[in-house]
């Protein structure tokens, strides 16, 4: 063997011997970079709390990760992204049942209105079922090939109108634009549910062609002006607003060093002990404190009044569910049902996050 190609192996060979453990640690300082792909735009509700979970993932991970972040369908559009994620196309997305109601029927057991009182408390509620009843775990996990990150929510939708509404009787009648199973509360009360594209309301509101707006949440309504035509807000009893999940695409979690998987977890951890509250509420006092400049008015439907439009509802809507989509898929709705009801003893009680009605009235 030539000396000089003698020398260059030999150095090839040392450097492998000098850093015997170089593949393990190789792999554990590997850049990690994945998508996340939302349908909604980065000032959107739940995009408060997806924007701090992936900041903290990048963060604590010592810059090792990177997230390439796609809002407001810049990567795919509504609807699309449950495939997106199943499909590995995005490793990790925002996903409101709403938009998925034949891919998602378990799921959609958590939609409903007037079982309880704080967007916070739905939060661990929706963790609690998910971790007990397996027919949702596998309708994610097996079925779309996906794991739950986190479950989020959109915090409260008032009943969004021009006029005051200050009875059911001021109900009846109403064109409402309304949303997944705020259609249910809409028509349980008497009014005409009108399906609507999000931005085509503001337009529907100034021409008359609706009355108000229900199932919108309370951020969006204010980002999106609807205040302006609108500016009726009230409080109707009817608790929090449209159960979510941020999920990950389940082969790309488990392909995860272990140490990121374990930083992920802690932040979770972080977002049900009370991250979500804080986020929520900085929000909320946010958009309120614009919502008082710019002139809506906000209320407060009186107990009576909420419990009578609860008895309209509950447990109609509910057992709408059970018959018409769980035992359809074969699903035992009535024992997911009464695992709701027991998490939501548990949690409700402590649920603390402010409605925007209830800041506005205390300011």
């Amino acid at each position: 063997m030539q000396r000089r190609h003698f020398l260059k192996t030999a150095g090839a060979l040392a450097g492998v011997g000098a850093f015997g453990g170089l593949p393990l640690n190789a792999l554990a300082q590997k850049k990690i970079s994945f998508k996340f792909d939302s349908y909604v735009s980065e000032t959107a509700g739940p995009s408060g709390l997806d924007q701090w979970f992936l900041s903290e993932l990048e963060k604590r991970s010592g810059g090792r990760v990177n997230v390439r972040r796609y809002w407001a369908g810049s990567l795919n559009k509504v609807g699309e992204h449950l495939s997106a994620v199943r499909d590995n196309t995005s490793e990790m997305s925002l996903i409101s049942p709403g938009y998925y109601q034949a891919d998602l029927p378990v799921t959609r057991g958590l939609e409903w209105y007037y079982r309880m009182e704080r967007a916070d408390a739905l939060l661990l509620v929706c963790r609690d079922v998910y971790q007990e009843f397996q027919p949702l775990r596998d309708e994610w996990e097996k079925r779309h090939k996906s794991k739950v990150m986190y479950w989020t929510n959109w915090n409260y939708a008032p009943l969004i109108t021009r006029t005051p509404i200050n009875s059911l009787e001021d109900f009846k009648g109403k064109r409402i634009r309304g949303y997944g199973v705020a259609t249910d509360v809409i028509e349980a009360m008497g009014g005409t549910a009108v399906p609507m594209a999000a931005p085509e309301v503001y337009t529907a509101l100034e021409r008359g062609v609706l009355d108000g707006v229900y199932g919108f949440d309370f951020i969006t309504a204010i980002a999106y002006n609807l205040h302006e035509i609108a500016p009726h807000f009230t409080d109707i009893g009817d608790g929090p607003h449209a159960p979510s999940a941020t999920i990950m695409n389940l082969d790309y979690w488990n392909s995860l060093p272990e140490d990121i998987q374990k930083i992920s977890n802690e932040i979770v951890d972080e977002i049900y002990a009370g991250q979500y509250t804080t986020i929520y509420d900085q929000s909320n006092r946010k958009y309120v404190e614009r919502a008082l400049a710019e002139g809506v008015k906000f209320n407060i439907w009186p107990d009576d009044l909420k419990q009578a439009a609860k008895k309209a509802v509950q447990p109609a809507q509910v057992n709408k569910w059970i018959e018409t989509v769980a035992k359809p898929a074969g699903v035992d709705g009535e024992q997911m049902q009464k695992l709701i009801d027991a998490a939501i003893a548990k949690h409700g009680p402590a649920g603390k996050l402010l409605r925007p009605e209830e800041i506005a009235l205390k300011a």
